[in-house]
């Protein structure tokens, strides 16, 4: 599967999630761990880091690009009172910009690096992949806490 049916497949079985009622949204897939709400603008967020990381390495490549601790986001934009619908839209134009540039950029410009500022020199192909996995990640995540 290449990098953009990847990028459309786990757009598309993600936007479908944010039409969950409220009691699935509200589900985990362990005790303890984030409910599907929090996955979902969980997502939304990490998709703008991650278009940020593409569009700085396609524009100013060899940066240090600074992490993100995920969990200081779920709090500080308190996720529990985050309208679900402004995620999703912030979702999927944003995985619609990266789509875009995958398009112009995974094979041209893959080669281009950035430094992460954890785990170092990463190619902009890296983050392209890195989108989808993450995604696919979350995806599973969710599956299972809808079968629980």
């Amino acid at each position: 599967m290449d990098i953009i049916t990847k990028l459309e497949s786990t757009r598309d079985r993600t936007l479908s999630y944010f039409d969950l009622d409220q009691g699935e949204l509200d589900r985990s897939y362990a005790s303890g761990k984030w409910s599907v709400r929090f996955i979902l603008h969980h997502l939304a967020d990490a998709e703008s880091v991650l278009s940020e990381r593409i569009r700085r390495t396609i524009s100013e490549p060899r940066q240090v690009l600074w992490a993100f601790d995920q969990e200081a986001w779920a709090t500080g934009l308190d996720y529990s009172q985050m309208p679900l619908n402004l995620s999703r839209r912030i979702y999927e134009a944003t995985r619609d910009g990266i789509i875009h540039l995958a398009q112009q950029h995974y094979d041209r410009s893959g080669h281009r690096e950035f430094i992460h500022s954890e785990t170092g020199i990463r190619t902009l192909r890296d983050e392209f992949d890195k989108v989808a996995a993450h995604n696919e990640h979350h995806l599973s995540q969710i599956s299972v806490a809808l079968k629980r």
